[in-house]
């Protein structure tokens, strides 16, 4: 396979897949993430996994960096994607992986996004950002799949989400619904304690 065929899909599992596993074998473990940078560039995590609450020291170490406005996730929510991903290093790092793969879906999209700068340096940016709109929001739409969106609105999406005449004003407003529906219902489950928070102290 190329190098620049980078396979994105069913052989890598979200960092939410990780979670789960995680709470599954250690229920009383922690997840701490810190926010060590950030600037109008640039944002680093670094993510420390606990096995037990009474744990002093990490059990792993995760870090994780991402370039502010690289595709539309980064553009309205780095911070957020940012966290993530440390935490899928780290528990990746103490062998929660949920794939054969190690890189978590979410790393794998990060170097599929800078590939394309790289092997397409003339194109349009418009078309770019739009190419990038695409992936961000129907990696969007698998979390919110996840959470219950209703079947027949998530195939609407999706089949506009690859819809050639997707604009970027258009996929902005889709990815603020998609990230709004993602925090309520995620919310709504830690409120019933069908989740865990993975960012509690």
């Amino acid at each position: 396979m190329p190098k620049s065929d980078l396979p994105i899909g069913g052989e890598y599992a979200p960092v939410a897949d990780r979670i789960a596993l995680f709470y599954e074998r250690f229920p009383a473990g922690r997840i701490i993430t810190q926010l060590t940078m950030h600037n109008e560039r640039e944002v680093v995590f670094r993510a420390s996994v606990y096995r037990t609450e009474q744990s002093r020291t990490p059990a792993a170490t995760g870090w994780a960096s991402e370039r502010v406005g690289d595709g539309d996730v980064n553009t309205v929510a780095c911070l957020e994607n940012t966290e993530t991903s440390a935490i899928g290093r780290a528990l990746a790092n103490l062998g929660f992986t949920a794939s054969r793969n190690r890189p978590s879906l979410e790393e794998m999209e990060k170097a599929e996004r800078a590939r394309r700068r790289q092997v397409v340096p003339a194109l349009d940016v418009e078309l770019q950002q739009v190419a990038d709109a695409r992936t961000d929001l129907v990696a969007m739409l698998r979390t919110a799949r996840r959470y219950g969106i209703r079947p027949a609105r998530a195939r609407r999406w999706h089949d506009r989400f690859l819809d050639p005449s997707l604009d970027r004003r258009t996929a902005a407003r889709f990815a603020q619904l998609l990230r709004r529906f993602i925090a309520r219902h995620l919310t709504d489950s830690i409120a019933l304690g069908l989740a865990d928070d993975p960012y509690r102290p």
